[in-house]
């Protein structure tokens, strides 16, 4: 544990100097670090930082749902629903279409529109807190495109499984789906109209106290969502959601800080654990083909959601590279699909491509400026950094 802190620092200190984001770096050390590269192996089984990991995960989609408010889903619901539906058909049609084209197989190209059409959660949340973008206005179509994306998930998930496995029952799968979008519902209902009584339950002076109830309500509420056949990052994030209105609100967000950095370092460490750079040469041109179209169909689905907004070039291409990183459900996938037997060129088509995007998009994210140049109207406000992102009276006006 001590030794993956300590790459993990040293590395992301390198960066910084070079102003690299620190979510490929803390891959890179796991990378290194691992037992698929020659030389010191820190950890040799990817699964003893299991549970750490998910922690990580779970901490960052909570802080993600802490920043998010109920007011933003009633206020402007209809068009992250319109985004984030818009995104969904853009890149999981595309994904679709390119495991088709692969001619893999009918089980392959399903897993491969996952793989292709669904965000990083934690990278997305990681991006948006190393920018400083929280506050920005284009922020809430990517949250509530991330929203839709993960209830899609627990759906997608429910209905993959039983056609993975070989099950014939459909009224298998749809009882799965049924109880995943129930749980969901619940949660939904929770977060709406229970924040009263939880703002009671965790109301203390003590931090410490504070810290334990909040902790044991988001990891707790996560494992039952798993159970559910919703993912836990979920179950955080809706968690999330409810605290973060409660009057114990804002000290939640500054003592879960240390609580996110670290743990979510771990994340993105074992992730790059997973990760078998020998076996990326066999899938490279398939990666590279992948990678590709993603990029062009998140710009695509980029300036469909400023247009459903009404934003500019510079927040069309901000949520454009900040929702391009692929990780840990296409990790999900890729295992899901070794126990199924599928096609053994999967899994490194998967890891290469996860790989690329969790690289290509935090550091896209960074100079999404220079993408907003070439957009429609990007000449007239999107040449630096904040130039064409509308005012928040004009955004909230949208």
């Amino acid at each position: 544990m001590g030794g993956a802190f300590l790459a993990a620092a040293v590395l992301a200190r390198l960066g910084n100097r070079i102003e690299l984001p620190t979510i490929p770096l803390f891959m890179l050390a796991g990378i290194l670090l691992g037992p698929h590269t020659p030389g010191l192996v820190l950890v040799s089984d990817p699964h003893d930082l299991e549970m750490l990991s998910a922690l990580g995960l779970v901490l960052l989609l909570f802080y993600l749902g802490l920043e998010f408010h109920l007011d933003d889903l009633k206020e402007g619901g209809r068009k992250m629903a319109l985004a984030g539906g818009a995104y969904l058909a853009l890149n999981v049609g595309a994904g679709l279409a390119f495991g088709f084209a692969m001619g893999w197989g009918t089980s392959e190209a399903l897993v491969l529109a996952g793989v292709l059409g669904i965000s990083s959660s934690a990278i997305v949340t990681k991006v948006l807190v190393d920018l400083g973008r929280i506050g920005n206005p284009e922020t809430k179509p990517i949250l509530g495109i991330i929203v839709v994306e993960d209830i899609f998930l627990a759906l997608y998930l429910a209905a993959l499984q039983p056609i993975l496995s070989g099950a014939d029952s459909l009224s298998a799968a749809l009882m799965d789906g049924g109880k995943a979008f129930g749980f969901l519902l619940l949660l939904a209902l929770a977060a709406r109209y229970g924040t009263r009584i939880v703002s009671r339950f965790i109301a203390t002076k003590d931090d410490e106290l504070l810290v334990i109830s909040f902790l044991g309500i988001a990891v707790f509420v996560a494992g039952v969502s798993e159970w559910f056949g919703v993912a836990d990052a979920i179950g955080a994030f809706m968690v999330g959601l409810m605290l973060g209105g409660t009057t114990s609100g804002d000290r939640i967000r500054k003592l879960v800080h240390p609580l996110r950095d670290a743990f979510g370092a771990i994340f993105f460490f074992a992730f790059g654990l997973s990760i078998n750079p020998g076996d990326l040469a066999t899938v490279l041109w398939p990666v590279l083909v992948a990678a590709v179209i993603t990029v062009v169909m998140n710009v695509a689905a980029g300036l469909s959601a400023a247009k459903i907004f009404g934003f500019g070039a510079l927040p069309a291409a901000n949520i454009s590279t900040t929702l391009l990183a692929r990780g840990e459900f296409a990790l999900i996938l890729a295992t899901m699909a070794a126990g199924a037997g599928l096609d053994p060129r999967l899994a490194p088509f998967i890891a290469g491509y996860v790989l690329v995007l969790a690289v290509l998009g935090p550091l896209a994210a960074g100079r999404s400026h220079w993408l907003a140049r070439i957009l429609p109207g990007g000449k007239d406000g999107g040449d630096g950094p904040t130039g064409g992102e509308p005012t928040r009276e004009a955004a909230s006006t949208a």
